[in-house]
Order: C-alpha cells, then sequence, then structure tokens
C-alpha cells in the first residue's frame, strides 16, 4: 500500500523549494558584473590600469582597455558613450577639448605625468643646434604649447611669459639661433627624425616607447618635472559630468590610486623612467 505524504507536508516542502530558488536568483544578480571601458593612448598606462583592475575585479567591476591611435578620438567616444572614462590626456589638454567641442566632460582624479623629450638623430646635444636648424613639435594647441616650453627650459630661445601654458610659435620673441619651428601630427613626430632637414623633434614619451624607444636612454634633453609649473600637465581620469557621483567610477579612480600601481609606475616598464605618480 502506497504511503500518503501529508498536504501541508507537500506545501511547506515546495514554499522552501521556491525560497530557496529566489535567493539563488537574488545571489546571481548581486555578484553581476559591471564592465567600465577605459579609453587609453598607447600602451604605456596598460600595466598600471591592469593592476588596478586586478583590485576592482575583486568587487564584481571589470575593466576593459580600449586602445586608440588618434588623440582627437577617446573624448569624443566618451561624450558619444562609447566608454565610460578615458586615461590619456593631461588638464591643459582637456581644457581646450572642451573648450573647441563643447564637451560636457571633466577630470575625475590624477593618475601621472610624462616627461616631455627632445629628440635627434643627428646631434647630441641642443647646444649643438646650428643656425636655421629645424625641430619639429606637435600641432595641437596644448601638447605644442608645452613643447615650446620644454625648449625654452632648455635655453634654444624665450618666449611671451603672458601666454602661459599654451603659447605658440608666434610668441617666441627671442630666437637666437633662428630656430624654425616645423608642427606636425604628434603621432608622426618621431618619424621626423629620420628627414634629414630635422635636427630634433619634440615626442611625447608614448610615441617613443611604441616604436621602441626608452625616453631616460634616447632624450637629448628631458624637462625636469617642477611640481608647480606642470600641474596642468598631470594625466587624468576623465568622465562625463553626469556621471560624477557614480560611485562604481569613484571605486576605479580610488584603484589606480593605490601603493601597489604607484610601485608598478616607479619600478615597472615601460612607465618607470617616463613618468612619475601624480597624486
Amino acid at each position: 500500500m502506497k504511503k500518503r505524504i501529508p498536504v501541508l507536508t507537500m506545501l511547506t516542502v515546495l514554499t522552501l523549494g521556491l525560497l530557496v530558488a529566489g535567493c539563488g536568483g537574488q545571489k546571481k544578480q548581486e555578484t553581476q558584473e559591471t564592465v567600465v571601458r577605459i579609453g587609453l593612448m598607447g600602451e604605456e598606462l596598460r600595466p598600471a590600469w591592469t593592476r588596478a583592475a586586478e583590485f576592482l575585479a575583486a568587487e564584481g567591476i571589470k575593466v576593459d582597455l580600449v586602445n586608440f591611435s588618434d588623440y582627437a578620438v577617446p573624448n569624443r567616444a566618451l561624450a558619444d558613450g562609447d566608454i565610460e572614462l578615458n586615461s590619456f590626456q593631461h588638464d591643459a589638454f582637456l581644457q581646450n577639448e572642451i573648450a573647441n567641442n563643447g564637451y560636457q566632460i571633466s577630470s575625475f582624479g590624477n593618475t601621472v605625468i610624462f616627461f616631455l623629450g627632445v629628440y635627434s638623430n643627428k646631434i647630441k646635444t641642443l647646444e649643438e643646434l646650428k643656425d636655421g636648424d629645424t625641430i619639429v613639435i606637435m600641432n595641437d594647441a596644448t601638447n605644442g604649447g608645452r613643447a615650446l616650453k620644454v625648449l625654452e627650459s632648455a635655453g634654444v630661445f624665450t618666449l611671451d611669459p603672458s601666454k602661459g601654458n599654451v603659447p605658440t610659435v608666434n610668441d617666441i620673441t627671442v630666437n637666437p639661433k633662428n630656430i624654425k619651428i616645423v608642427e606636425v601630427d604628434a603621432a608622426q613626430t618621431y618619424r621626423t627624425l629620420d628627414d634629414p632637414q630635422v635636427a630634433a623633434a619634440v615626442v611625447n614619451s608614448n610615441f617613443v616607447v611604441d616604436a621602441g624607444g626608452v625616453p631616460l636612454r634616447d632624450a637629448i634633453y628631458i624637462k625636469p618635472i617642477d611640481s608647480e609649473s606642470d600641474k596642468p600637465y598631470i594625466n587624468i581620469v576623465v568622465g562625463r559630468d553626469a556621471d560624477r557621483d557614480n560611485e562604481t567610477y569613484k571605486k576605479v579612480v580610488a584603484a589606480f590610486q593605490t601603493e601597489e600601481v604607484k610601485k608598478v609606475i616607479e619600478e615597472e616598464p615601460p612607465l618607470t623612467g617616463i613618468a612619475l605618480p601624480a597624486w
């Protein structure tokens, strides 16, 4: 004879089953990953961000590093919502981008400051420059302005001090060797060193590293970092203004600004010797 199971017992078992299933579904939802796409230029910051991503993964935040090859694109991609954050520019560049394009984006935190150097296949020091020699710099206002200030710090010429952080070639006031300045796209500056007409070029560190160079070894001049005058050139994490209070993005910035990431910047290639922590 079959043994009957009381209806109350059956209902209890079903209820417990539903509760367990409900709890399981809730747990799955709580552990769902949040993806944050971060735009980069070049590969220099990738090791530091990879280290930060390890901390974030433990909090259910997956970092997707998206590489760009054109300085004009990462801020547009951010403004259009194709990425959540970017990490490739200093504040002077950002402010110029906002002024020219009306982007509603801003700095969410500091990362590093890159050394900016002068390179040459023709001379070993800037003192060897001859009358009428050509030096190549970047053609965008902020990087070009910084390049001019690097050359001024080396004694190549003097700039109008009233122009601040964004001087132009027209702001050279004293030019004892009649140095000619040629402006090209930042990504092309390193390649111009093979041009027989180019005596030297000011090149962003990322393009030097991408070409297999080592800034501290290869540069004929690197401007020392000054904590005050170089503040506009500190690299930053940038996000949309509407996301300023986003807790996930705050965690992303905090994960970068750790002692572990600082150690990567100071001790591991390619950042060691080309950048300093700046938070």
